[in-house]
């Protein structure tokens, strides 16, 4: 059993089979990688027009269900293995788009500029890790995972205290504010997610060696979708809270 510490990864298992013959791929991955992110690019955008032409009420709605049927959907998809399912992905990619719309035009109005900054820096992020993991400067042990992932769990239970004290009107002190506190943890998710990168690669390149079935590059397309997203919404927040100290 190979094991990430992606959560959208972990409950994988490669299966080799000699009569298998449609394997993964790198370039079957980097090519439903890029379907994936026109569908999500596309998303975006549309809930981004909304906004430019005044549909301001009916963009915020669909960046909503983009955000709530999104995380829905990301816990389906890992606890009934449609993370293989093409359509699953898509569909997924698309719901992200949506939100990653409305919220990055909300932050964009409040911080000009602040969309373009998280976009380049998040691919700074992807290219820098890809680099290292090359290098082999990041040994992705079994240890390492189980580190990553302990880490992670940590960090999605103050996610979820804050979206549920939120709803009472409680707010978790320093660590979402624009003091050191609050830019500490924004660069310790960043680097998380950073790490959770090094995770992804190396559950491709396993897959890849082990010569697991094509459809695991929906697979590794999801989780990499699921790291990035996280990346990039905290990159907003990191950059929000600097600017709004100045």
């Amino acid at each position: 059993m190979y094991r990430t510490g992606n959560p959208a990864l972990n409950d994988s298992t490669f299966t080799i089979q000699d009569l298998v013959q449609d394997r993964m791929t790198i370039q079957g991955v980097a090519e439903k990688g890029l379907i994936t992110f026109v569908v999500m690019l596309a998303a975006g955008l549309s809930v981004f027009g909304l906004f430019a032409t005044g549909s301001v009420e009916l963009a915020f709605t669909l960046s909503i269900i983009g955000w709530g049927a999104g995380l829905i959907f990301f816990f389906v998809m890992i606890f009934t293995g449609l993370a293989d399912n093409p359509i699953a992905v898509l569909t997924y990619a698309a719901l992200e788009g949506l939100f990653l719309g409305g919220i990055t035009t909300i932050f964009d109005a409040s911080y000009p500029g602040i969309a373009i900054q998280a976009f380049v820096l998040t691919a700074g992020v992807f290219c820098t890790m890809l680099v290292i993991y090359r290098m082999g400067l990041i040994a992705v042990t079994d240890n390492f995972r189980i580190a990553l992932f302990s880490a992670m769990g940590g960090v999605f239970i103050i996610y979820m205290l804050t979206l549920l004290l939120g709803m009472f009107g409680v707010n978790i002190p320093f660590i979402h504010g624009s003091g050191p506190i609050g830019i500490a943890f924004s660069l310790f998710v960043i680097a998380l997610g950073a790490f959770c990168l090094a995770s992804d690669f190396d559950f491709i390149e396993h897959g890849v060696e082990s010569g697991a079935p094509k459809s695991y590059e929906w697979r590794a397309v999801f989780g990499l979708l699921v790291t990035l997203v996280w990346i990039y919404v905290e990159m907003l927040r990191l950059l929000a809270k600097i600017q709004s100290r100045r």
